[in-house]
């Protein structure tokens, strides 16, 4: 009897082990194409599912080049969520090698998308009808506008990044919403509780960045590695300038960069941030040309592998702190300018500062 009594006990203990495992597999498997949808789909999927992400952390989704083990990710999972709008220029064919035929969740669907030709990255600050002035295409933004006109035929006609208005992001939560209930209906009551509640998270955080953001004076312009932040700057009424285009894998030309310094020099740009995924070399020699502070790090198209930047919502935030921190009125009395001399003493201290700026919210 004590034998028999020991085999059921470490039969018992057996099974208790194997459940973790069991409660594994019965999770919703969902790949996602980038960093950013891999928070979201995990905000929204919770304790249901098991997210992976085929670009990483601090990874370019522009140069990524699928994998055969991409593939066997795909062909396992039980639903596939990536943004569209040609952001992932490599994904159609990765659906079509692994064979997947689940759910397809294209996360920008139903976004009221930005022109990339019609970017006007000069709206008046604090101006939230970012709807109306998508066709505003007044502006005599030069600079942006001939600096990456050769690199368009990355991404099309349509700005990808629209998960950078927080007003968008709210389109995509409710679509992985969509896609995680068409996978798994039997859990869609979690679901959709837990997206009403990361949506009011969303609202909530669009408000705080609209309250920092009102501090800087309007019209400031900033530049940044690649152009990213043209739903940002819609949102949020700060202008962004980009030597190159929508896509990281282009290098300006000489003459992209003198105009762009020209274009520094006669408007109002007040700093230059390097963005984490991309090279800071473009940035780091305008900094040495104009005189300008590199004055932190950006997050656009991948999250951060650790800190606040390492969640979406965190990502936001941080972007917003950087920029208020760098942009604010009072840095603005610290300095002229146009004192290119003053500025280019100070820089090599700037960028110092930029990397523990950039890690540290």
């Amino acid at each position: 009897m004590r034998h028999l009594t020991s085999a059921t006990l470490m039969l018992g203990a057996s099974a208790m082990l194997a459940l973790p495992a069991a409660m594994a597999a019965e999770r919703v498997q969902v790949v996602t194409s980038f960093s950013i949808l891999a928070d979201m789909a995990q905000n929204v999927g919770g304790e249901h599912v098991e997210v992976t992400s085929l670009v990483g952390p601090d990874s370019d989704t522009h140069v990524f080049s699928p994998s055969p083990r991409d593939a066997r990710s795909l062909a396992e999972a039980d639903l596939v969520v990536f943004n569209g709008l040609q952001f992932e220029g490599w994904m159609e064919r990765l659906v079509e090698s692994s064979d997947y035929s689940g759910p397809l969740v294209t996360a920008s669907d139903g976004i009221d998308t930005l022109d990339y030709h019609g970017h006007d990255h000069a709206h008046a600050h604090g101006h939230d009808d970012h709807e109306d002035d998508h066709d505003d295409h007044g502006h005599d933004d030069h600079g942006h506008d001939e600096a990456t006109a050769h690199d368009d035929h990355a991404h099309g006609d349509d700005d990808p990044h629209g998960w950078q208005d927080l007003a968008m992001g709210k389109v995509y939560i409710g679509n992985i919403r969509d896609g995680l209930i068409e996978a798994d209906p039997d859990n869609e009551a979690a679901y959709r509780e837990n997206a009403e509640r990361y949506i009011n998270e969303l609202e909530a955080t669009d408000a705080e960045i609209r309250e920092l953001l009102g501090e800087i004076p309007d019209s400031t312009s900033v530049i940044t590695g690649h152009d990213s932040f043209g739903y940002f700057s819609s949102a949020y009424g700060i202008r962004f300038l980009s030597p190159v285009g929508l896509s990281t894998e282009a290098e300006p030309s000489a003459a992209d960069m003198a105009e762009l310094i020209d274009v520094i020099r006669e408007q109002d740009v007040r700093a230059l941030f390097h963005e984490n995924m991309t090279s800071p070399a473009v940035i780091n020699q305008l900094a040495e040309e104009t005189g300008l502070p590199i004055a932190g790090t950006l997050y656009a198209d991948a999250l951060a592998a650790e800190g606040e930047a390492s969640t979406y919502l965190g990502m936001m935030r941080h972007n917003a702190q950087v920029l208020h921190d760098a942009l604010a009125e009072a840095g603005h009395d610290d300095h002229d300018h146009d004192d290119h001399g003053h500025d280019h003493d100070d820089h090599g201290h700037d960028e110092h500062d930029h990397d523990d700026h950039g890690h540290d919210h």
